[in-house]
């Protein structure tokens, strides 16, 4: 009995020696702040408001819920992500950045203006979303899934989306067109590729496989979206409704 307590004891010790203590110094967080401007904003927004990259302007942070997965996150990256380690920083300049982060959760979270309800209707209606966009696992696949989109994008960033598709294209998305040498040709979003094949998942959610040497041509469109501008099909105002209501997606169901 006495052996098992003072092992529980030991194992409880060393962790606490694991968990890595944020510096909460005026000096330190004036770094972070820094460091995260530098190095992070662009992607985060200079405030953790988002924009490429998720709002990290709150409370809860669903992939680092301690200290330890922030610091780790940001020091290593995310592993099939967007998200780069930061290999240039030293571990006091990784944890200056983490208190910086840590300490955006208690700013006032942002105030999106316009009527979700409103936007959830245009969304499922005359925008006609559902037909390449899923939310929940419902509706099309062609485009990304919007499951808690307003988690990870920031309302301006939204917007931009909806009216210059192409400023919001993600790094890993790549439309291509396959024509072959006998057949009509085939135009989506690139799934797969060697050196010999390729698949292509079109607007419908249908895969496409090509052998490449049955090809007349194949055309690769980088930084492209088949998302037409909103621009001119919405007024402002439904704009900003439809942005409430991807806005307001913040949660898996």
């Amino acid at each position: 009995m006495k052996r098992a307590l003072l092992l529980t004891l030991f194992a409880l010790c060393v962790h606490a020696e694991d968990k890595k203590k944020l510096p909460a110094g005026r000096a330190d967080l004036a770094a972070g702040k820094k460091l995260f401007e530098n190095q992070c904003g662009l992607c985060h927004g200079p405030a953790g408001e988002g924009g490429k990259g998720p709002v990290l302007a709150k409370s809860r942070l669903g992939r680092a819920p301690d200290d330890n997965a922030l610091i780790n996150i940001i020091s290593g990256g995310i592993r099939g992500t967007e998200m780069p380690g930061a290999d240039s920083m030293s571990d006091k300049e990784v944890r200056q950045t983490a208190a910086y982060v840590r300490s955006l959760g208690k700013a006032t979270p942002e105030a999106v203006p316009g009527n979700p309800a409103l936007g959830a209707e245009l969304y499922r209606g005359k925008g006609g979303c559902t037909s390449c966009h899923a939310i929940n696992g419902e509706g099309g696949v062609s485009g990304p899934a919007l499951t808690s989109i307003g988690a990870r994008r920031s309302a301006a960033y939204l917007r931009a989306a909806l009216v210059t598709p192409e400023s919001a294209v993600p790094d890993n998305y790549l439309l291509v067109t396959a024509a072959p040498k006998s057949g009509p040709p085939t135009t989506g979003r690139r799934i797969n590729e060697d050196s010999f094949s390729i698949q292509l998942l079109d607007n419908k959610g249908r895969v496409h496989s090509f052998w490449k040497s049955e090809l007349a041509d194949l055309t690769k469109q980088p930084r492209k979206s088949p998302m037409p501008s909103y621009k001119a099909a919405f007024s402002d105002a439904e704009l900003t409704d439809l942005v409430s209501y991807l806005a307001s997606l913040k949660e898996d169901k």
